[in-house]
């Protein structure tokens, strides 16, 4: 387990590394119930440090190269909002298709608090950490039907927002009400 957590959090701070295979593998050996909750813990202990590394190093670096602050703007009062800023993190940490290094990173550069980056990512890592750690449990059941089921699971999982962005706009009005005219 120690190893599985530690290299999930390696895997997060050094970007080029990929982590899914780390969950995958930790699913196989310890089963998605384990397995979840170690890759979930390297993946919220890897997301801490590229946090407070980008907030130690980074916001320097960012000041000295920008200069003063922008002058107030939309983006920037997103910026001040702690709960914009919590909910960005958790929607970003659903999309399997965003960096969760950089996202990391990148949250670390805005004023968002700590225990707030913390709950957010811890939340939203642990949809995408079970998956791939289930993943891995049917990789190593060895029972191919069940195999089978998984990865059509998880690639209709990855799909659906492109699915949902390919349909016509009328079809997307989820929660819209009819506008009176």
């Amino acid at each position: 387990p120690i190893l599985i957590i530690g290299s999930m959090a390696l895997a997060i701070v050094l970007s080029p590394i990929p982590s899914a295979p780390i969950a995958m593998a930790a699913g196989a050996a310890y089963g998605h119930g384990w397995g979840t909750l170690y890759v979930a813990a390297g993946a919220e202990i890897g997301a801490l440090v590229a946090f407070a590394l980008a907030r130690l190093l980074g916001q320097r670096a960012l000041l000295t190269w920008l200069g003063q602050r922008p002058t107030a703007t939309l983006l920037n009062r997103f910026m001040q909002s702690q709960n914009a800023l919590t909910i960005a993190v958790f929607a970003t940490r659903l999309l399997p298709f965003l960096s969760f290094d950089i996202i990391s990173y990148a949250a670390g550069l805005t004023p968002l608090k700590t225990w707030r980056f913390d709950c957010a990512t811890l939340l939203g890592v642990i949809p995408a950490s079970f998956l791939l750690a289930h993943f891995g449990d049917e990789l190593a059941s060895g029972d191919v039907q069940r195999v089978g089921l998984t990865v059509l699971a998880l690639g209709t999982v990855t799909l659906l927002p492109f699915a949902w962005r390919a349909l016509p706009p009328r079809f997307r009005r989820f929660g819209k009400r009819p506008s009176q005219s």
